[in-house]
């Protein structure tokens, strides 16, 4: 069966432009196109009143009532009768009336040519023009939607209450835009300069564009015939192109900037000028084009529409808000993706593929945010803020939440997501986080010592004691503080990491020695009070734990931790020797009366001398090793070459067998004090038995035996000299005889 008769509505027009056949799809669409336009002009020529048989129409043809009176109902003629004026609607829907219509017995194959109709006279030329551009936009800009409009069948109803009842559905499916598009015929009647600057005005930039085109055809036509064409006019031509086309392209600059607003209202009109930019490229060599690229161009209406979006974002000021910053990062990261969003799923397809308007998007975005970025560098000066702008610009801009949204998805698969910066942006942006957090250390130990000063010193406080050792919260404040920065640095990156640590590490070193200075400054006046004591060893505890603490940055920054570490080591030996000296002069009266005649008959000296090393090293108890063993050591070889030495300065000889009461009771006091610094943990067991030895020469009973008791004396302290002996007997009270003489001839041969 013929497909004619089967759909007898269908149109079998065969559109060509310049002499091309469209392709299948496109004609099917032009076709669509043209059907619907003609039966909307039907149906306002149905409704006209002066047509006879319309609705409202008081003049009724005489078949119609005769058909009526046989019961007929006769069908509408699809021409106007005699006498009836011709609307414009009904005047171009005749322009697409099939022969087929008026005679069937033409082939459908046959196709016909498309007529130009007279204008009628009511109509301007400027509405001709755009009548004209409207149809061809329609055939030749194919849009980015199809649109299929279902139409219920109006049904017969008695007559008197015939009523018009359509609904329409219209389904939005988006496709991507041809690359390729046929550019309409030209006018040829030209509009003056005036009136197309009126339809660049008006958004008519199809129009507009077709008569700038035939304008410039004019001037290059009358540029080859140069010698009859004034040069005047020529220049002035020419000045009227170039006026218009900056116009026209300031035009499209202004749409593609506001295109990505809600507001905008412009989507319809991308298409079109997505071709008038496509067209002026192919045209840029040819005489009167405008200079520039229109595409890069467009890419700059592009960035600066992204620059208006990004200073669109809202940014409150610091004494507002403390979090400022970090606010306006996370509405700029949500800004940026709902603009990417909407350019992915509409205004993509409003353009055709070469535009790779995503892409640009991106890219535009990747330039403004850096130079958006610029400035609030300028406004950052808070720590927590250069922090917040690093983080975002090194982590979250690249991350999902911005760029790697899956929202954006597969699209962001072909782009690059990191900002285009300066070239030393982001060093100078660490360099300044760095010196801030050196700015921040510094504070924060100030901050430390004054705390120290107010709650500790001036009001002389005890110190606190943990796990059975004095303690002071400033190796925990300190560590804390770095321990943050540190964390929070290594979150953006490890470079930072070791920036940032190195910056800690170097305003801490100078921390010991301005400590040592308030505190001498603060507490000298306690010497040699008991507290003076117990802060020096909360201090040498203070700066050991710390030390330790700054070992676990050793593998980051090895040579700051180094410099810290031998300023701490030095601040703690300063302590220790303080601690020291301070008991050295405490026991010195004493020590000087070991080994007198008042010595032999009173304790009370020896008594002074065991109950301050009895304190001190319950004291030295409450300090944290290493520094008890050393610290201990050294005392108690202090004591014991002090003890001893008294025997050395013959201040004192036994006679009448007193040197026997004297060995006793040196190995008694001996004793204790060895007792106390086995408590204290001293690492001089070597020490011991020198007593023990001394004791055995002084206290022998016979003269003979002396000289058999020398040799372990000899053997285990090889220092042990001549004159060390001969001290020791003249306090035992030989002093000469044979018996002298064999023990240091004994003496002698040992030493050998």
């Amino acid at each position: 069966m013929d497909k004619s008769t089967e759909n007898p509505e269908e149109d079998t027009v065969s559109l060509r432009s310049n002499g091309k056949t469209p392709a299948c799809g496109v004609t099917k669409e032009k076709q669509g196109f043209i059907r619907t336009f003609r039966e909307s002009a039907r149906r306002v020529a149905a409704k006209n009143p002066l047509s006879p048989g319309g609705k409202g129409s008081k003049v009724k043809p005489e078949a119609d009532t005769a058909g009526k009176e046989l019961g007929i109902q006769t069908p509408p003629s699809p021409s106007p009768s005699t006498g009836s004026v011709k609307s414009p609607l009904k005047m171009i829907g005749s322009i697409f009336q099939s022969k087929q219509e008026n005679n069937g017995d033409v082939p459908q194959q046959k196709s016909i040519s498309i007529k130009r109709t007279k204008t009628d006279p009511n109509m301007s030329a400027t509405h001709e023009n755009f009548m004209r551009g409207r149809l061809t936009q329609s055939m030749n800009f194919g849009g980015r939607r199809l649109k299929n409009k279902n139409a219920k069948e109006n049904k017969a109803v008695p007559e008197g209450t015939l009523e018009e009842k359509e609904e329409e559905k219209e389904e939005e499916v988006l496709t991507e835009v041809e690359e390729t598009y046929t550019l309409p015929e030209l006018p040829h009647t030209l509009l003056s300069v005036m009136e197309i600057s009126k339809l660049i005005e008006m958004k008519e930039l199809e129009d507009s564009h077709l008569h700038l085109l035939a304008l410039r055809q004019e001037f290059q036509q009358e540029k080859e015939r140069c010698g009859e064409v004034s040069p005047v006019e020529l220049m002035k031509k020419e000045k009227d192109l170039s006026l218009l086309y900056g116009n026209l392209r300031n035009k499209i600059t202004a749409i593609v900037r506001d295109s990505n607003s809600p507001s905008s209202g412009n989507e319809e009109l991308l298409l079109p000028l997505a071709r008038i930019i496509q067209e002026e490229e192919k045209r840029a060599e040819e005489p009167g084009s405008l200079q520039g690229s229109w595409m890069e161009a467009w890419r700059e209406a592009v960035g600066e529409g992204v620059k208006v979006k990004l200073e669109s974002v809202g940014l409150e000021q610091r004494e507002q808000k403390a979090s400022w910053l970090a606010d306006h990062l996370g509405l700029l990261g949500k800004t940026i993706v709902e603009d990417l969003e909407n350019v992915k799923r509409k205004l993509r397809w409003s353009y055709p593929p070469s535009f790779k308007v995503f892409g640009t998007y991106v890219k535009s975005y990747h330039r403004g945010v850096a130079q958006h970025l610029k400035k609030l560098e300028q406004q950052a000066t808070e720590l927590r803020e250069l922090y917040s702008l690093l983080d975002w610009i090194i982590n979250t801009y690249k991350s999902e939440c911005i760029m790697g949204s899956q929202s954006l998805q597969p699209e962001m698969n072909d782009e690059s997501t990191e900002l285009q910066l300066e070239e030393n942006f982001l060093k100078q942006l660490k360099d300044k986080y760095c010196s801030k957090v050196k700015g921040d250390i510094r504070d924060s130990l100030n901050r430390v010592i004054e705390i120290e000063i107010e709650e500790v010193w001036k009001v002389k406080k005890d110190p606190e004691e943990d796990e059975n050792y004095f303690v002071s919260h400033i190796p925990m404040d300190i560590w804390t503080k770095m321990e943050g920065v540190v964390k929070n640095s290594r979150r953006i990156d490890a470079e930072l990491e070791q920036k940032a640590t190195s910056s800690c590490l170097e305003e801490l070193k100078p921390f010991p020695n301005r400590f040592e200075e308030k505190f001498n400054c603060h507490c000298s006046t306690l010497k040699p009070q008991p507290l003076w004591t117990n802060y020096q060893i909360t201090y040498i505890n203070t700066f050991t734990v710390l030390q330790q603490h700054m070992e676990g940055y050793l593998a980051t920054c090895p040579g700051e931790v180094e410099g810290f570490r031998r300023e701490a080591k030095c601040l703690i030996v300063r302590l220790l020797q303080g601690l020291e000296d301070q008991f050295k002069e405490e026991v010195k009266p004493f020590l000087r009366r070991m080994m007198t005649r008042k010595w032999l008959n009173d304790d009370s000296d020896f008594t002074q001398l065991y109950k301050r090393t009895e304190t001190l090293s319950q004291h030295c108890a409450l300090m944290r090793p290493p520094h008890l063993q050393e610290f201990a050591s050294r005392l108690h070889y202090h004591v014991a070459r002090e003890y001893i030495g008294q025997l050395m300065k013959n201040y004192y000889s036994c006679k009448n067998r007193k040197h026997e009461n004297a060995a006793s009771k040196i190995r008694h006091q001996w004793d204790k004090l060895r007792f106390v610094f086995v408590d204290m943990e001293s690492t001089h067991e070597w020490l011991h038995s020198v007593g023990d030895e001394l004791c055995d020469i002084i206290g022998q009973k016979k003269n003979t035996e002396i000289k058999n008791n020398i040799e372990p004396l000899v053997k285990q302290y090889p220092d042990f000299s001549k004159s060390h002996l001969v001290a020791v007997l003249n306090f035992r009270g030989l002093v000469r005889g044979r018996e002298y003489q064999l023990i240091l001839q004994r003496f002698t041969e040992l030493k050998k």
